[in-house]
């Protein structure tokens, strides 16, 4: 069974609330009616009601089984934005400001998720990772014993013998531009857990770069093993090696004659790209070169669950990440 199908039938055993707050794009609402229809979670959308049932009509989708919340004339909008004004006004927010800024729907529905009245957020489709994270952190904070909120992608790579039967998780591509040493050692953590709990398969953890083991030296690579050492030192049962490349990561037999004696022994399948730059470039080669499902870039270190979508997304995209959401929301 393909890896999204075992997401959505885990999702369907505890069935959890997910916020959609762009129901003006018509991919939103495609995603949304096949949820519904498929019956793994409850959506809840939030926009202008009256458009939103004239955009169904026109595209011919049934929401007959989704909540549709209209913001403006919401009945809880004055009471959010005065929780919105407490949570922030030591950073010298305004309740004025509150209240616009509760008018829009991604801060609309952050607020929902804080006050536990429903279980995940998807955004991304209509903007940018900024827009979508901004008000997670500002309203939602990070998780309890997290320091740092990172990216990863789940790549499912058809016909391939490596990882988890063609299954990865890449680690971060798409929020920590240039991270430490210490910085890189929180996403490993964090990205072996988002594995074990997505994947269900015991991880193994590549730390990358263009060196394996000092075949090259430089602030790039000492990067790298200043990391690894302390992925080490924090979980110490954690499967994990670096500095090594790509292929000697992900391939046994390259990992016998440039990694001897390697922990993970070329089977990686959760690999920790040294910066965002090779991240990003990293899954987007995966996914147009090799055909892989990308999904994400998905949020781990935030107390309650918060998807980033792709901007060229599809509506299958968003029906996958919704999935991933609410079984996130189970682990919680």
């Amino acid at each position: 069974m393909k890896f999204i199908e075992q997401i959505k039938q885990r999702a369907k055993k505890d069935i959890k609330t997910i916020i959609l707050p762009e129901a003006e794009d018509k991919r939103v609402l495609e995603a949304a009616s096949k949820v519904a229809k498929e019956g793994f979670a409850n959506i809840i959308l939030l926009g202008n009601k009256e458009q939103i049932e004239k955009d169904s009509s026109k595209y011919n989708l049934d929401l007959s089984k989704i909540e549709i919340i209209d913001v403006n004339s919401s009945d809880k909008k004055q009471d959010y934005a005065n929780k919105l004004y407490e949570l922030r006004k030591a950073k010298g927010l305004t309740l004025d400001e509150a209240e616009k800024l509760i008018e829009e729907p991604i801060y609309f529905g952050m607020m929902m998720l804080k006050n536990n009245e429903a279980d995940g957020l998807v955004s991304g489709a209509a903007h940018s990772t900024a827009n979508t994270l901004r008000p997670a952190l500002q309203i939602l904070k990070t998780a309890p014993n997290t320091k740092l909120v990172s990216a990863f992608f789940i790549m499912c790579v058809p016909n391939c013998e490596y990882g988890e039967h063609g299954n990865f998780v890449y680690g971060d591509c798409g929020l920590n531009q240039n991270p430490t040493a210490d910085e890189l050692s929180e996403i490993a953590i964090s990205s072996a857990k988002s594995f074990e709990d997505l994947v269900q398969s015991e991880p193994k953890v590549a730390m990358l770069s263009y060196s394996t083991y000092g075949s090259a030296k430089s602030e790039l690579t000492e990067k790298v093993i200043e990391a690894t050492k302390l992925v080490k030192e924090k979980s110490p049962n954690l499967l994990v090696d670096g500095e090594l490349q790509v292929d000697a990561a992900i391939i046994p037999e390259i990992s016998k004659s440039k990694a001897p004696g390697s922990p993970i022994k070329g089977n990686a399948n959760v690999l920790i790209f040294p910066d965002l730059d090779a991240g990003n470039i990293g899954y987007k080669l995966t996914q147009r070169l090799a055909k892989a499902e990308a999904y994400g870039p998905l949020c781990q270190g935030i107390a309650k669950p918060v998807n980033d979508l792709s901007r060229g997304c599809s509506a299958e995209d968003i029906v996958g990440v919704v999935a991933i959401t609410s079984v996130q929301a189970q682990n919680q």
